[in-house]
């Protein structure tokens, strides 16, 4: 999905909920720049999406249009498309992942990293019967994932693993490198990039 149409689905749906929406609010809600703000506010008058009505002397109203409802509509559609095919390929990376270490019968795992792609990735591994041994997370430690506490980094020694999954779809030669600064293998560390 193109940046500028999630912007403007934020922004919509923003200006949708809330009865008294200010710039400088949804400034704040959506992490955008108040000077920006203005200049997408005024692109969605321009095209008819968003209507401004004078309240006082100096405070302004954003009501959606009827066009604006239908471009929501139609915006907040392409995003359940796009967060489809996202989850589509996520997981098929996933389980090819999670097949060939099956084949090589590396089947306990530890997962480095919670988040939304460590919630697919054991949705994925129970499919193909792996076992999660645990979960390490130096800025989650103490705290749940699913039927696991995250534990600190540190604690990988005491864990009887075969590998150590970075659950993340980023770059994973950081963590790798900081796995392996715990002493932790390179061949028993596997990322998620393609």
């Amino acid at each position: 999905m193109r940046a500028d149409h999630l912007r403007d689905l934020r922004l919509l749906s923003e200006i949708e909920t809330s009865e008294a929406v200010t710039q400088r609010g949804l400034s704040k809600r959506l992490d955008i720049a108040l000077g920006l703000t203005n200049l997408y506010l005024k692109r969605l008058v321009k095209k008819g999406y968003v209507k401004v009505v004078n309240i006082q002397k100096n405070r302004i109203r954003y009501l959606i249009t009827p066009q604006g409802i239908a471009e929501k509509s139609r915006l907040t559609y392409e995003y359940l498309q796009y967060s489809l095919q996202l989850y589509q390929r996520a997981r098929a990376i996933l389980r090819a992942r999670f097949y060939a270490l099956a084949a090589q019968g590396r089947k306990r795992m530890v997962f480095y990293g919670v988040g939304e792609a460590a919630e697919l990735a054991y949705l994925c591994a129970r499919e193909i019967d792996l076992e999660l041994v645990g979960v390490v997370d130096a800025d989650h430690a103490g705290s749940r994932f699913l039927d696991h506490t995250v534990l600190d980094p540190s604690m990988l020694p005491k864990l009887e693993y075969d590998c150590v999954v970075v659950t993340s779809f980023g770059d994973g030669e950081a963590s790798r490198r900081r796995l392996e600064e715990l002493g932790i293998p390179g061949d028993a560390v596997v990322t998620l990039k393609v």
